[in-house]
């Protein structure tokens, strides 16, 4: 049996113990494993006047540190941790980047939606609660703004977009062009940038 068939069986818990106890072959199941949340969580935010790439890598170092930093012994599960750190780990990336000590990363415009997140309790052992609020609110500030400069063609194309649907998927359901698409899409990265 090949050792992917034996990762398959276990759980995310004991992939994270058996890599913490020396087994280097797991890391990169786990991380491949991870790689759709991380690109998942990525959509959270804008990254104007660039790629993507820089925020996938970001999302990607959190997600090592979780490996890394995840106590088994939790009554949280990796799942829960893992999608914590790598968010941490890419607004962190988007706050260097306003600080300017990243030039490559000062596009980032963040566009989290606290409804779909999922930090539970877990949040609150990593953050102050005062400041967790206040970045709550200036979210759903942000997302109320854009939502209100949207037209109703970009609102719909951004509510897909939110959804993990990417561009040609977006086409096909609106029954639209992929160029319309993308360039309503490019419309509300320039509207974001504004606000």
């Amino acid at each position: 049996m090949d050792l992917r068939q034996e990762y398959i069986k276990l759980s995310d818990e004991q992939l994270v113990k058996k890599y913490q106890d020396g087994d280097q072959a797991v890391l990169n199941y786990i991380c491949e494993k991870y790689k759709p949340l991380v690109l998942k969580n990525s959509k959270k935010y804008f990254l104007v006047g660039g790629e993507n790439e820089d925020l996938i890598q970001e999302g990607m170092i959190g997600l090592f540190g979780a490996i890394g930093d995840y106590d088994v012994r939790s009554e949280v599960t990796f799942f829960h941790f893992a999608e914590l750190c790598i968010d941490r780990q890419m607004i962190k990336a988007i706050e260097a980047s306003n600080r300017k000590k990243h030039a490559p990363l000062n596009a980032y415009v963040s566009l989290y939606d606290e409804e779909g997140g999922d930090g539970g309790d877990v949040a609150t052992t990593v953050d102050d609660p005062a400041e967790l609020i206040i970045e709550a609110e200036e979210n759903s500030s942000l997302m109320d703004r854009l939502k209100k400069a949207l037209s109703p063609m970009e609102q719909k194309v951004f509510d897909l977009y939110m959804q993990d649907f990417d561009y040609k998927e977006i086409a096909a359901k609106l029954d639209k062009s992929e160029k319309s698409i993308d360039n309503t899409l490019t419309r509300i990265k320039q509207k974001a940038r504004a606000l």
